[in-house]
């Protein structure tokens, strides 16, 4: 059986006690492999390890750290279709969909090796002649990643290459529940000649491996993407050492149909974004608000769009358009809402079980569910499901559908469908939200940032923000004395 270890000072080591925790296959509910479960000495070791190694990983020009990117990139090309194959296997999505996960892994290596070189300061000029100001980014220091278990190594990611191109080392802690994906990511980058202590790697469960990263005094910064909830239990932890934190958290996204929309574009953009991954993406959508007037036609299409989606073993059905979910708890999740969703009087338009077959029986599998007849007292257009369920609502003016949209804590992503310029605008002015997308379902895009407003959390990925995460401005002010004067 496979087992994985952790990487500490560029070493692949077992845990100091020798603890292991079972992986399984989700659509099988077999074990796959014993990770290694990091103890606090391990951690200790790993962040000393990142310490160790700052100075000369900062003090490299980023052109220098650019090449161990790039170098890294290549090398996770070459092994794409197996990290993509074990990520599958941990986690449940389609075998396509996974390799297309580490392929975008690859190309944010490439953009953060390039993007480091492009960390400019400036000039301030005085009042005085023979004085002037400049402005110089420096790295902040040893840096810590958790990360978790929906897109395992895309989101890695996103913080060890913004971290590593601005100059700082770091700890990651991959998801407990599919390590083994990021860690055979990491192994590219080791392999492709990274330094020894830049990139560590601990595992366990993130209420004590995540408690010793913030904790440590070493660790000057903290990239968490995962719930509200353990967001700000993490933003209250760094709180004594004044770390800071970047907080990419829950989200509850809507998606708005005007009658003047592309209808056949919105309703391929539904289907998609809704059930993606089981729905478990931060910028799911989560609720639809349609207009009234094509409303029932929306509906009815979206049904058929469903209706049209392939489910199966990631590993075993290629090409697939859904897999499993990932764990037993969001599967309950999910049936929890579907249930007080109907028991408040709503209608379900299709999906709400589990797919019928020997294949599907011992998986954490569910069919893609919508909802209508649905309203703001229920779960599902309140909460974020984090499965494959959506509600589909009529609304009567845009301000209205607006102000339904709003009325959320979160406002990670939104996603709007007009042909009317000035609707387009509207929403895209008056959606509080981070991301605002319109005719379009992709709220991300590696050069532009990508961050929550409200409760869906703070500070930025993507981007040359999720760069300057990992800097700090430091101002220099120099007077010239001129001979002779």
């Amino acid at each position: 059986m496979r087992k994985q270890k952790l990487l500490i000072d560029g070493q692949w080591v077992e845990a100091s006690d020798g603890a292991t925790e079972e992986i399984q296959n989700p659509a099988t509910g077999k074990t796959i492999a014993l990770a290694s479960v990091a103890t606090a000495e391990d951690i200790k070791n790993a962040i000393d390890a990142a310490q160790s190694a700052f100075p000369a990983w900062a003090g490299l020009s980023p052109a220098e750290r650019g090449d161990h990117l790039r170098a890294a990139a290549e090398k996770v090309m070459e092994r794409h279709q197996e990290i993509g194959a074990l990520l599958t296997e941990e986690q449940g999505k389609p075998l396509l969909e996974a390799q297309g996960e580490v392929k975008k892994a690859a190309l944010s290596l490439r953009y953060y090796a390039e993007e480091g070189e492009r960390v400019y300061g400036r000039i301030i000029a005085n009042a005085e002649r023979d004085i002037e100001s400049r402005v110089i980014y420096q790295a902040i220091g040893p840096a810590a990643a958790i990360t978790p278990w929906n897109y395992p190594v895309e989101l890695l990611a996103w913080k060890i290459c913004g971290a590593l191109a601005a100059g700082c080392t770091m700890v990651a802690k991959p998801p407990s529940l599919t390590p083994l994906s990021p860690f055979a990511f990491m192994q590219c980058m080791v392999d492709a000649g990274l330094p020894a202590g830049v990139l560590n790697a601990v595992n366990g469960p993130g209420r004590m491996v995540g408690k010793h990263l913030i904790a440590n005094p070493i660790i000057k910064k903290v990239a968490f993407t995962g719930s509200t909830e353990v967001g700000r239990s993490i933003a209250i932890d760094c709180a004594p050492h004044l770390k800071k934190v970047s907080l990419e958290l829950g989200g509850h996204c809507p998606m708005i149909v005007s009658r003047n929309c592309d209808l056949e574009a919105a309703v391929e953009g539904a289907a998609r974004r809704s059930f993606r991954n089981m729905g478990q993406i931060c910028i799911a959508i989560n609720r639809i608000y349609a207009d009234r007037e094509i409303h029932d036609l929306f509906v009815e299409r979206l049904v058929a769009a469903a209706g049209k989606l392939k489910i199966g073993n990631g590993l075993l059905t290629v090409p697939c358009d859904l897999g499993c979910m990932a764990n037993a708890e969001g599967l309950a999740k999910t049936r929890k809402h579907i249930a007080d969703a109907l028991e408040k009087g709503a209608g379900l338009a299709c999906g709400g079980r589990k797919p019928a077959g020997e294949e599907f029986a011992n998986g954490y599998f569910f069919e893609p569910t919508i909802l209508t007849g649905v309203d703001h007292q229920m779960k599902v257009m309140t909460e974020e499901t984090f499965g494959p369920v959506v509600g589909v609502m009529p609304f009567d003016t845009l301000d209205q559908a607006i102000a339904l949209a709003n009325d959320t804590p979160y406002g990670l992503a939104a996603y709007g469908f007009t042909d009317n310029l000035d609707e387009a605008d509207k929403l895209a002015r008056e959606i509080v939200s981070g991301n605002v997308a319109i005719n379009n379902v992709d709220a991300g895009v590696m050069n532009a940032p990508y961050g929550g407003w409200k409760d869906s959390g703070q500070g930025h990925e993507h981007g040359p923000e999720g760069l300057f995460e990992y800097l700090q401005a430091k101002h220099v002010r120099v007077r010239y004395l001129h001979s002779g004067r």
